[in-house]
């Protein structure tokens, strides 16, 4: 390769991961990663650093998808009005509550503009996922941080503690990313219904389908009661849309107003909201996708064990463990060899978190961690 030639393949790779990166790309926490991701390899790649669904999206979505693309000149007013009936008539509630986005981010997003600005104060667990609470830091925002209890669950009496009157909103993530842990519906409703009375309460559920019981952990029954809570979720975990990009909220019809004027109400394609439909009654698949989750998580499990790790049973498609050595080095020295992982150092302590993946990608994690960290399987 000449000089010339290896200098235009750099400026074009570096400019193609800065894009990637620039449209919050999955997985590209770094630049050698966001590159290592779409460079033709000798050898595979598991890439198991965005909590992402190798198994869908399912073959009802696919065909809906499909069909769809015949009308893609088409304005998408009735695929939007579709999949906004089949979701209210599902949470039991009216039209005029829900709003639909481009996954779950374009929402968190345009909630923080709306609670956000120099004079809001954002309410959350830390640590958290913090896309919503970045944004609204971003424009001006206090980020109120409540760190998680010895256990790592939310501190909910201390969270309420601290909803003052100049408090503009509170930011739950049930199941929590990044441990992977829940609030029980019984902790979570009886929060909700108490500060939603003070001030909003936003619970992201991007997890909520890998609960063991979804429908009796969720938020939606502060909103039938009328109380003012937002809940969001995305179809890009458990229906594997990272890629087609749909998400919604369910909340009061005043605010749904309010949150629409930040944005997203015609972002969404034809074929991803026909898909989307499609996919929301596959009851099939999302069970097929639980299920290919669970094995994952008890294969990892019993790699952890038997190398002598603790781990946080996980509620979502992810594992939070903690490892002995630097979080950024790990992280490196697992990438070498062809594994994708975040890793985090949290109070002091260094965490690896593994998405699931397929049996063969899991297969490679368990290779390169037990060479990482010197460690071998105990028989016994």
């Amino acid at each position: 390769m000449t000089n010339l030639n290896r200098r235009n393949w750099l400026k074009s790779s570096l400019t193609m991961t800065a894009g990637l990166m620039t449209m919050g790309y999955a997985g590209a926490g770094t630049e050698e990663e966001a590159i290592s991701s779409f460079l033709p390899k000798k050898e595979r790649y598991a890439r198991l650093t965005s909590n992402e669904n190798p198994f869908g999206p399912s073959a009802s979505a696919k065909k809906a998808l499909k069909e769809a693309i015949d009308d893609a000149f088409l304005y998408p007013r009735e695929y939007r009005q579709k999949l906004v009936s089949l979701i209210a008539q599902e949470e039991g509630v009216t039209e005029d509550h829900i709003l639909l986005g481009a996954g779950s981010s374009e929402l968190l997003h345009a909630t923080a503009r709306v609670y956000g600005g120099a004079n809001g104060k954002v309410v959350s667990a830390n640590p958290t996922y913090t896309s919503l609470v970045r944004s609204a830091e971003y424009m001006g925002s206090e980020w109120i941080k409540v760190p998680l209890d010895k256990n790592f669950d939310h501190d909910l009496s201390t969270m309420e503690y601290k909803v003052k009157p100049d408090v503009s909103l509170v930011y739950l993530v049930n199941p929590n990313n990044p441990t992977g842990k829940i609030m029980t519906g019984e902790e979570i409703i009886g929060f909700c219904d108490t500060v939603s009375d003070k001030v909003p309460v936003f619970v992201d559920e991007a997890y909520w389908d890998y609960m063991e019981n979804p429908k009796g952990s969720t938020t939606t029954a502060c909103i039938k009661k009328g109380k003012n809570v937002i809940v969001a979720r995305t179809f890009s975990k458990v229906h594997a849309f990272a890629g087609l990009r749909v998400g919604y909220c369910i909340a009061q019809p005043e605010v749904i107003k309010e949150i629409a004027k930040e944005g997203p109400r015609n972002s969404l394609s034809g074929p991803s909201m026909s898909a989307a439909t499609a996919s929301l009654v596959d009851q099939e698949f999302i069970k097929y996708s639980v299920k290919m989750n669970n094995e994952g998580k008890k294969f990892v499990y019993d790699v952890l064990e038997k190398t002598g790790h603790d781990y946080f049973p996980s509620h979502t498609n992810f594992i939070l463990f903690p490892i002995a050595m630097d979080s950024d080095d790990f992280k490196k020295k697992m990438l070498a060899k062809g594994v994708g992982i975040k890793s985090m150092n949290v109070a002091g302590q260094n965490y690896c978190r593994v998405s699931m993946g397929k049996m063969d990608d899991l297969e490679m994690f368990a290779d390169a961690f037990k060479q990482v960290t010197s460690t071998k399987i105990n028989q016994s």
